[in-house]
């Protein structure tokens, strides 16, 4: 083939940009996948959560007519996906930061914007494998009734809930030094998840917590995700909506500043 042929058959424009970010997410799905200390604890640690609280010690049971296995359920499902966010994005940010790898990645061709993109739609995938393994876990050992509609949503929420935790993700990295990071992002996210209602439900809280966990992403998402099953607590779907919106905008506001900085910094 000559040089000529050759160029006309390399895609430009949109095509070109679309190969792009689809190969920088591949490859990052990729690399996380088998760095197994991130994926076993990651896709493991709500796993085993389940098992043990939702279909072994409380196997059976109901409280006030929910089934607690079902209940468990969503609010693991979160609980995955946030883990997955925070920490491939976090600490999988700040860890590069640290090694220079972004000024690599700046001097190549591709646009800023596929790196994060990659970054987010791994964490996204990341989440669906979780609910797709609780769904399973539900359905098989806990006899947990949910029809095809129900999974479809969970997933659909899946996807979309990982965005403000990626953004939150992006804050950390930026802000705090790599040697911290696994250290301060489980700083917040083992307390941001049972402060969410995540492991035991918010109404069983003391009622200052209850109140505590409006300004908490994981209580908004916890409850749209429990509105799939019917669960849903308190509040309508538009306010946790709204609530998730107003938390990725902050988030994103903070991130934007502490990029500036660095890059003054620099």
């Amino acid at each position: 083939m000559s040089i000529a042929a050759t160029l006309r058959s390399v895609p430009t424009g949109i095509p070109r940009s679309l190969r792009i970010f689809l190969t920088e997410a591949r490859y990052e799905f990729i690399r996380l996948l088998r760095t197994r200390g991130f994926s076993l604890s990651v896709i493991g640690f709500p796993v085993v959560f389940y098992i043990f609280f939702g279909l072994i010690m409380n196997r059976g049971v109901t409280i006030h007519g929910v089934s607690v296995a079902k209940y468990t359920l969503a609010t693991y499902s979160v609980f995955g996906m946030v883990g997955a966010a925070l920490f491939g994005i976090g600490v999988g940010l700040a860890g590069e930061l640290n090694a220079g790898w972004l000024e690599l990645k700046r001097a190549s061709p591709m646009p800023p914007l596929a790196y994060l993109l990659a970054k987010c739609s791994s964490a996204m995938a990341f989440g669906v494998i979780i609910v797709c393994l609780l769904c399973a876990l539900g359905i098989t050992a806990g006899h947990v009734s949910v029809t095809g509609a129900e999974v479809g949503h969970l997933l659909a929420l899946t996807v979309i809930g990982v965005i403000p935790f990626a953004c939150l993700g992006m804050v950390v990295a930026l802000v705090v030094p790599f040697n911290s990071a696994p250290g301060f992002t489980n700083m917040i996210y083992l307390p941001m998840s049972f402060c969410g209602g995540l492991w035991i439900p918010i109404m069983m809280l003391p009622k200052v917590m209850q109140k505590f966990a409006f300004v908490l992403p994981t209580y908004h998402l916890s409850q749209l995700t429990l509105g799939v099953f019917g669960y849903a607590s308190a509040g309508t779907p538009w306010s946790h909506w709204f609530g998730l919106l107003g938390f990725s905008l902050v988030m994103l506001g903070v991130a934007s500043i502490a990029f500036h900085r660095l890059e003054k910094n620099s």
